[in-house]
């Protein structure tokens, strides 16, 4: 018997591949706990469409993170925040906030914890923080802390 193999099965092969096993194996083993289907013409053009759906889905994908990532790098970030009398920030500023400028000023919506300051904002400059977009896709997001009068 003829199988399509939906996950990968040690010793036999891995997912979307189709085999011959012995009727007993194919029909008791691999069928009965979801390993595999039988290798009909409709199953095999069924998986080929979803595989498809799957890779456009990534391709798509990559093209929003793509998107978001020039977006990032072009633009700098402002932020206002209190200063003290030694000229420290009071407090720091945390990925939240960087998450809130960033919507605010370029309506990028994306979660703070895809967010990491690369040291603790203490102070007033310029930083830096690596955007996590997914699929390996990183953006560095220019950060100006200035003081808040």
């Amino acid at each position: 018997m003829k199988v399509l193999l939906i996950k990968d099965v040690k010793s036999l092969g891995k997912a979307g591949e189709v085999k011959e096993v012995k009727d007993g194996y194919g029909k008791n083993f691999l069928v009965g706990k979801g390993f595999a289907k039988h290798a009909t013409p409709e199953v095999l053009e069924e998986w080929k469409i979803e595989q498809a759906n799957i890779k456009q889905a990534l391709e798509d994908e990559i093209a929003e993170a793509n998107e978001i990532k020039e977006k990032i790098d072009s633009f700098q970030f402002t932020i206002k925040h209190k200063v003290g009398a030694n000229g420290h920030l009071i407090g720091s500023v945390t990925n939240k906030e960087v998450q809130q400028v960033m919507y605010e000023q370029a309506n990028i919506g994306i979660d703070k914890k895809q967010i990491t300051l690369k040291d603790k904002i203490k102070g007033v400059g310029i930083f830096e923080a690596d955007c996590k977009l997914g699929n390996g896709i990183h953006a560095i997001a220019k950060i100006d802390v200035i003081a808040e009068v």
